[in-house]
């Protein structure tokens, strides 16, 4: 299971926490402007092109806008699990089991695979409205990327500088939801996840009142008592409600150092810690990584479960006008810095 967010101080940030009990050998991964970027089914590349040329107006710019995210490179393609684009689009997949409803191909659709979806937006979209628009008429497909990679159960939120969507297909068909919590985590359905919030509708970052009953005073014996009742618990439901919370109060300087500080404590809100959620003998879900990229400048910062130091890959420091992939390998092992 997994947790995204946004974040706004003086920049925009974008990211998440991929939570899961395995990982591949996923990098830190950039897609320059030329890389030969193709599609499966021939609509997903006309409808690419359509949007990306409309978007260029006429500016020789490469073959799409370039990325930086995380990926697991396989056979030279990456197949992306979150990033951002040169012009500040950010988008990310997380696990949707159950209500996920990938489809086969349909004719008089505009059909994408599962695994392209994020190259597809973020290679042709500059804001949300763009990728809104692209999403019209899409039948996200059940198309394998190969026989060792099967698609996954997915959902997708995508976030600029202003605004945020969530993305569903189940059986009901693709839903385009507006995000005005700025997060989202799995199960249930984006909509459902916002209605349970009212669960919390009297959770307070104040000290609050008595309200146990008229006539009764209850005496505050211990600071955050206006937060009780937010719940605790590694389910995403429960993840939702914590991380919008503390996304929605957070309050940090506006400096770079102090907002990206700040996004990682609001991902570290959720994160998940090993043997507190057992899946099999020896088989435990933790936060694999965290991801912050800011939106504004192209940086990707990351923290992964043994190094909680954070690392940068800066987008605009590649050439991003060659055809190569150009691929960082996570910095894994917990950094120590000895004061004596």
């Amino acid at each position: 299971m997994c947790t995204a967010a946004t974040y706004v101080s003086r920049d925009h940030y974008f990211g998440r926490n991929l939570d899961l009990e395995y990982s591949y050998h996923e990098q830190v991964t950039v897609m320059p402007r030329n890389f030969p970027l193709r599609f499966r089914n021939a609509e997903a590349g006309e409808a690419f092109r359509e949007t990306f040329e409309k978007a260029q107006e006429g500016s020789a710019a490469g073959n799409h806008y370039a990325i930086i995210g995380m990926a697991y490179v396989a056979g030279g393609y990456p197949l992306f699990y979150d990033g951002i684009n040169e012009e500040g689009l950010g988008m990310a997949g997380l696990n949707f089991p159950d209500n996920c409803d990938f489809r086969e191909v349909t004719a008089g659709k505009v059909n994408v695979a599962s695994f392209e979806l994020i190259p597809w937006i973020l290679g042709s979209c500059r804001t949300v409205e763009d990728a809104r628009v692209m999403l019209e008429g899409v039948n996200v497909t059940n198309q394998a990327f190969s026989e060792k990679l099967p698609p996954n159960p997915l959902h997708w939120m995508i976030a600029d500088r202003q605004k945020q969507i969530v993305v569903e297909q189940t059986k009901a068909g693709l839903k385009i939801y507006d995000n005005p919590v700025g997060v989202m985590t799995n199960n249930p359905t984006f909509d459902i996840q916002l209605t349970l919030l009212a669960n919390y509708r009297n959770v307070t970052a104040e000290q609050g009142s008595t309200r146990f009953a008229d006539g009764l005073d209850l005496h505050a014996y211990s600071r955050g008592m206006g937060g009780m009742g937010l719940p605790g618990d590694l389910s995403s439901a429960s993840r939702f409600a914590k991380v919008a919370f503390t996304r929605m109060n957070s309050v940090s300087g506006e400096d770079e150092s102090a907002s990206v500080s700040q996004f990682f404590h609001i991902l570290g809100s959720v994160e998940q810690q090993r043997g507190c959620c057992r899946l099999g003998e020896d088989q435990y879900e933790i936060t694999i990584y965290s991801s912050c990229c800011n939106q504004d400048r192209g940086i990707y910062y990351y923290t992964t479960y043994e190094n909680s130091q954070i690392n940068a890959v800066d987008l605009h420091r590649e050439n991003l006008d060659c055809t190569e992939l150009v691929t960082y390998d996570l910095v894994k092992g917990q950094q120590f810095r000895f004061q004596n």
